[in-house]
């Protein structure tokens, strides 16, 4: 009896700690649902219904401890950009075509998820999602100025808006300009005490002062009435030509939210030694944004100020988020009316706070500081700047795949010595020291090799090889590969037919399991006794090969 109290009791201590971090972490993500409505112009239901189903679902299905699946800015500001650009006639049209591309985005994602390709963000390179990002929070920012001081404009581009706000300014503000700044000032320096959820703070306190001074009476916009129903099962009924449309543009919203949510997830796993497995995350993400869709939500993905709020407030296990789901649900039925009171530049202050950290240019001034891509970052930034969202996004993926082509097009070759006599070859021009074999050439592509990179490193291997004298022996070190495709390996044959003609032999070290069995079935004649583990092993049969040569 009493090893089973004893029981009890640790197990209610394990709780506590996850209970306390999603009371934290449920104070942050409604009034950031409130803003994110905003955003991606829905209502509030729609964004909690993404929250709880977001908290939900990743409860069940996820892996990371910490990982929190909710709306985010850029998913919602994507989510936005891609249904004005299909022209919807009112908001009902627009509201059907954003479910649309939510549902699709989800289904999407598991599709990956069961292809195995959870490491799709690597095609979305860091420098180009930190640009990215950074133009997206200026850009949303921007647009949240005029509810913010309360004038408003016609303009829809960030420097349009900035150049009408200037020449309004003579109007003067009135009293939404004032609760408006008063909010972010306060956001601001809420900041100093982190353990303070400063949005939840603001938004309790602009609710009380707006019951206690009658907001309504006033020249102030209000959220208004929230009409919260309980959500249904429904698929948009849309023409197929625009299921079409949203099912490419779907591509751009699935890459964002999977290189966002990645990379939280795994930075925050990296700093406690933990590991998560790609594909179950797609899986969970994939799953979260189908029900979402079909239950009328935003878009969700697993956000990084979010998910380190859950750490930080000493989340134990992902039943952190179940806990904030299950609070979150509290609040929308029994304080429905409260949040009807909400001055709507409050809504704007939280959002322009939620952002701050992503308008913040220290990642981009890192890439200036170690001269690396950040000619890339700074094309990211001006792509969403000058073309918008949407097309901004698109480039920026663009931008990515470009510089991996790029990259593959132009491949390193080492050429490879043997540093004294210890047997093991390095890269002779970084190594002047170490000393090639006699007849020998011994190179290394510094790329794997794939269809896209394996014709630009034979034409490096043979401008090497005319570059060189008297080779007898080219030994290619194969340890960057971990496996070929078809025309890799055909072209490594084609390579060691023309050897032959030459007279010299081709020689593969370091040849992994599924390459030697590929290039054997492919032509056992031509690759038999030419396959080594290591480079060693090749530099010995090669000089048996040249000692067995006719003087």
């Amino acid at each position: 009896m009493l090893r089973k109290t004893v029981a009890r009791l640790a197990g209610q201590r394990l709780w506590l700690p996850d209970m306390a971090a999603g009371l934290s972490v449920a104070s942050i993500l409604l009034p950031e649902a409130i803003a994110y409505a905003a955003i991606a112009h829905l209502g509030i239901q729609h964004a909690i219904i993404a929250l709880l189903i977001g908290l939900s679902c990743y409860a069940w299905l996820g892996g990371s401890q910490f990982a929190i699946v909710a709306p985010t800015s850029s998913a919602a500001a994507l989510m936005a950009a891609v249904v004005l650009s299909l022209h919807p006639p009112d908001g009902n049209a627009a509201a059907d075509l954003g479910f649309a591309l939510v549902i699709l985005t989800g289904a999407g994602l598991l599709v990956f998820a069961k292809a195995g390709l959870g490491r799709l963000s690597a095609f979305v390179s860091r420098p180009v999602l930190h640009g990215f990002s950074f133009a997206l929070a200026v850009t949303i920012i921007t647009k949240q100025l005029p509810i913010l001081l309360g004038i408003p404009v016609a303009a829809t581009a960030p420097w349009q808006i900035i150049l009408e706000l200037l020449q309004r300014s003579y109007q003067g503000m009135g009293w939404g300009a004032v609760i408006g700044m008063g909010a972010l000032a306060l956001l601001s320096l809420l900041k100093r005490w982190p353990a303070v959820p400063g949005a939840f703070v603001v938004l309790v306190s602009g609710i009380v002062l707006s019951g206690a001074a009658d907001f309504a009476n006033l020249p102030i916009a209000m959220v208004g009435p929230v009409a919260l129903t309980a959500p249904n099962f429904n698929v948009p009924v849309l023409p197929l030509e625009k299921w079409l449309q949203l099912g490419e543009m779907s591509c751009g919203l699935l890459v964002i939210i999977v290189a966002e949510s990645w990379g939280s997830i795994r930075s925050l796993s990296l700093n406690h030694g933990s590991t998560v497995e790609p594909n179950r995350e797609l899986f969970a993400l994939g799953a979260a944004n189908l029900l979402a869709g079909l239950l009328q939500g935003m878009p969700v993905g697993a956000g990084f100020s979010a998910s380190s709020a859950n750490e930080q407030a000493g989340a134990q296990s992902k039943w952190a988020g179940a806990f904030a789901a299950g609070m979150l649900l509290l609040v929308v039925i029994f304080a429905r009316p409260w949040l009807a009171l909400i001055p709507e530049p409050i809504v704007a202050a939280a959002v322009i706070n939620a952002l701050s950290h992503a308008a913040n240019p220290k990642a981009l001034l890192y890439l200036w500081r170690i001269n690396r891509d950040q000619y890339l970052a700074l094309a990211a930034v001006l792509a969403v700047l000058i073309f918008g969202v949407l097309h901004g996004m698109l480039i920026a993926i663009g931008l990515s795949l470009a510089s991996a082509i790029r990259s593959f097009s132009r491949p390193k070759v080492r050429e490879l010595a043997e540093l004294g006599d210890s047997r093991d070859y390095v890269d002779r021009e970084n190594h002047p020291n170490a000393q090639p074999h006699e007849a020998i050439l011994i190179l290394r592509p510094e790329e794997p090799l794939f269809f896209a990179s394996v014709e630009g490193v034979l034409s490096e291997i043979a401008s090497r090889l005319k570059k060189a004298h008297a080779v007898q022996v080219l030994i290619v070190s194969l340890e960057q590969s971990a496996n070929l495709d078809s025309t890799a390996a055909e072209s490594l044959l084609e390579l060691a037919n023309t050897l032959d003609r030459q007279n010299i032999r081709l020689l593969l070290a370091r040849a992994k399991d599924p390459i030697r069995e590929l290039l054997l079935n492919l032509a056992t004649g031509q690759f038999e006794d030419t396959l080594f583990w290591s480079v060693d092993d090749a530099v010995v049969a090669a000089k048996q090969s040249i000692a067995r040569q006719p003087a």
